[in-house]
């Protein structure tokens, strides 16, 4: 099936860092909620999407080397004619998403379309919606967000041989998802052996990756650095200090389940783990999506999301962005808690402790 490049619910998560920066933009996002009507453009339309984005891909993106190659592929296509073809909105915005991914291969970019038209991003320029509008959309999305964000904690349970099990399908920020991961780890503290599932995680945010790997280890820990390209600055991620919820420590071993649909910040956390030697990673390679994105307007009814940012660990030099992560012990996702449970429950019996990395 033909994926649509209307904004769904996982690219809420994805981007929900720089919502403050995009709330023109967020406020039209509510229309990917309701029936989207078919909205014919011209061409000038079209080459005002096509120069908005060139521009902002120019400012923005996370691998400069890439942008002059990109540039020339989209200018190439439009000078052949491929673009003034197209007169439906939804199709432009596919065929733009596939034409950048095709020389820079990036999960988190995309081209959207709103059916109402955007606001400027600046000052000046055609009169913004009201305040009513903005209001009733901004609460709409806030609540999806919200939704989608601040239920991260799916199942906690104890499975036979006092094994633990978590399963988690997003990171909120610390704020919103610290009182459920506390009162999960308080549960799971007793357990002599973890499994977290993590094949259907959406994505999220960098503070709760870092607050959640913060029960796993005992002393203050470096874990991930955020490039940013507007600055060239790298921001640190670190454990957190002080916990709500009762730490599980360094020396029990833990499980970590993966599969494809284990999207962005979910892949940090695995990826993380994994670096650190805490965890053992089942299942298959995951999404591949490690570059930070944010909307910025291209047009009066386009938007793009564009990877501004890029996660580097600070072991490997490097991250999972195309590659995903990949498992230390390969299994079909639908398989994984099986091979798991009986790995771990082995290893208990055995008496000895769960080698990270393969073992």
């Amino acid at each position: 099936m033909k994926k649509k490049w209307i904004v769904t619910a996982p690219l809420l998560v994805l981007a929900v860092a720089g919502i403050a920066a995009t709330m023109p933009i967020w406020a039209h996002l509510w229309q990917m909620y309701v029936p989207q009507p078919k909205v014919a453009i011209d061409r000038g339309t079209s080459r005002e999407a096509i120069d908005g984005l060139i521009t902002q891909y120019n400012r923005h993106y996370v691998l400069p080397d890439k942008v002059n190659q990109v540039e020339a592929f989209l200018r190439r296509r439009q000078q052949e004619g491929i673009y003034d073809r197209v007169t439906d909105a939804e199709q432009l915005a596919q065929q733009l998403t596939d034409d950048v991914q095709s020389i820079a291969p990036d999960r988190h970019m995309m081209v959207g379309f709103s059916a109402d038209p955007l606001p400027p991003d600046s000052k000046g320029g055609p009169r913004p919606e009201t305040q009513a509008d903005w209001e009733r959309r901004n609460n709409f999305v806030m609540r999806q967000i919200t939704y989608v964000m601040a239920n991260p904690v799916d199942k906690v349970e104890r499975l036979d041989g006092n094994i633990g099990y978590l399963k988690i399908s997003g990171f909120a920020p610390p704020f919103i998802s610290g009182a459920r991961f506390a009162a999960a780890m308080d549960e799971l503290a007793g357990t002599d052996g973890l499994i977290m599932d993590l094949r259907a995680h959406r994505g999220g945010n960098p503070e709760g990756v870092a607050l959640l790997i913060s029960y796993f280890v005992d002393q203050r820990t470096r874990l991930n650095d955020i490039w940013d390209r507007s600055t060239g600055i790298s921001k640190q991620h670190w454990t957190v200090d002080k916990l709500d919820g009762k730490r599980y420590g360094s020396k029990k071993p833990v499980l970590i389940l993966v599969s494809p649909d284990t999207k962005s910040a979910g892949e940090e956390f695995v990826y993380t783990m994994q670096a650190l030697k805490r965890a053992t990673v089942i299942g298959a390679p995951t999404w591949g999506g490690a570059h930070p994105s944010r909307a910025f307007r291209i047009g009066e009814h386009f938007f793009a999301f564009i990877p501004n940012r890029r996660a580097i660990n600070p072991i490997t030099g490097s991250n999972w962005e195309g590659a995903g992560v990949i498992p230390d012990i390969s299994a079909a996702p639908d398989k994984a808690l099986d091979v798991a449970e009986d790995l771990l429950r082995r290893r208990l019996k055995e008496g000895g402790a769960l080698a990270a990395a393969g073992q």
